[in-house]
């Protein structure tokens, strides 16, 4: 993980900069969340009415994850403490809430789909979906009727409703096909493949 310790319109001190990437980087990596960077950036605030003007930033950025603290204390040692101590319990949130459930939803399919082979049982789809969600809930269901259609006319329509999806039922082949718009600006299409 690489560590980078800066300030802005304010000279950092050797003694300083070891201290916080002793006490923060230190952290960061101890709580092993695969973090990629650790930036740190000291400040003081100029206001005289401020009575805490040490500012300490913290940003780590993980792998599709970012975590961010600001922190600030009327010295930069306490600043840099407290930020610590702050992305530390954000870390581990992160770490027991994320990572591990889905490593833990994970290793429980796997055990599930290997007993299913051996048995010959089949996955129970209905408690997975009841696992999936305990993380998020539905919070609007919404009936639709599939729209027999060409892949142009499919591709018209979801522009004009101003949608990133439309789903419709193929007017060839009479299957319901998932027309979607990818991040890069181009459309994708999701259509049915009977299991192996």
């Amino acid at each position: 993980m690489d560590v980078t310790v800066s300030g802005r319109k304010m000279p950092v001190s050797d003694s300083l900069k070891a201290y916080a990437e002793d006490k923060i980087g230190g952290t960061v990596e101890q709580l092993d969340v695969d973090a990629i960077a650790c930036e740190i950036v000291l400040y003081r605030e100029k206001n005289p009415a401020n009575p805490n003007p040490a500012i300490c930033e913290v940003t780590v950025i993980m792998k599709g994850h970012v975590a961010r603290v600001e922190e600030s204390e009327q010295d930069m040692f306490a600043a840099i403490d407290v930020a610590a101590a702050k992305i530390s319990r954000q870390l581990r949130k992160f770490k027991t809430r994320v990572k591990d459930k889905r490593r833990k939803k994970t290793e429980e399919a796997m055990a599930q789909m290997e007993a299913g082979a051996k048995a010959d049982a089949e996955l129970d789809l209905d408690k997975l979906m009841e696992e999936l969600s305990d993380e998020g809930e539905i919070v609007r269901r919404k009936q639709i009727t599939y729209t027999p259609c060409t892949e142009d006319e499919a591709l018209v329509k979801m522009d004009l409703l101003g949608h990133d999806f439309f789903i419709y039922t193929d007017r060839d082949s009479g299957e319901v096909h998932v027309l979607y718009r990818r991040s890069d600006g181009g459309y994708g299409l999701l259509t049915p493949h009977p299991e192996a």
